[in-house]
């Protein structure tokens, strides 16, 4: 989306929350950090002049795309949500659905196992309620503070992921459960497609309710939006 706003010279502003360490540049100016909430964002949203919005954060990122909605709505801002198609299961899936981290959680009781968290580092303290298992955390960045999981292993990489490196990675880790969000989009599906060519389960948490809004799913459909 930053590349097809900056080609055709848009005026545009790219916004970070600020949780990774070190995140990719864009060619656009980029603003990191929080807005303070609904009240924040309105006023962000009036010194600046934004008479649009593109809500493209992660489909698990709620609040945000909350906090964006209501701003939007008492701003009088436009506003779309340009969203990863969700990922939906096939015949040789092994899923389970749970609605939420608690959810998860409860879905890992019984004997211990080797657990892949694909999950981002801020959910991971949950898991610490089953702690007969094994976890492997794969992370954009190396934890500031030791995951407070008895048994882990931390493995940093940041997407897209291939395949092949998805294969390695859960044979080398003897992984014998998955555990991710429904992100949906390719540049993370690859760990699902690993799964089911292992004949490994996966625990996946469906997403959360997100505002009623306009959703579309590719940048050029978002062009179309700006320029009605």
């Amino acid at each position: 989306m930053a590349r097809t706003l900056a080609a055709r010279d848009v005026e545009a502003v790219f916004s970070y929350a600020g949780r990774v360490a070190s995140p990719k540049e864009q060619p656009l100016p980029t603003r990191v950090g929080g807005f303070g909430g609904v009240t924040g964002l309105v006023q962000y949203l009036q010194e600046h002049n934004i008479t649009h919005v593109v809500d493209a954060t992660h489909p698990f990122a709620a609040q945000m795309s909350w906090n964006a909605y209501e701003a939007c709505q008492q701003a009088g801002t436009k506003l779309i949500a340009l969203t990863r198609p969700a990922w939906r299961a096939v015949a040789e899936d092994q899923w389970t659905h749970v609605a939420d981290i608690d959810g998860a959680v409860t879905a890992l009781a019984g004997d211990p196992k080797r657990v892949l968290l694909a999950l981002g580092k801020l959910n991971v303290p949950a898991f610490a309620a089953q702690p007969q298992h094994h976890y492997v955390l794969r992370l954009v960045d190396q934890p500031e503070v030791t995951p407070a999981l008895p048994n882990h292993t931390v493995v940093v990489a940041r997407g897209p992921f291939e395949l092949a490196g998805d294969l390695a990675l859960m044979q080398e880790h003897g992984i014998e459960v998955v555990v991710c969000k429904n992100a949906g989009g390719m540049g993370a599906k690859a760990k699902l497609t690993a799964a089911r060519e292992l004949g490994l389960p996966v625990i996946m948490i469906d997403r959360p309710v997100l505002p009623p809004r306009d959703d579309v799913a590719t940048a050029e459909a978002v062009l179309e939006w700006l320029a009605g």
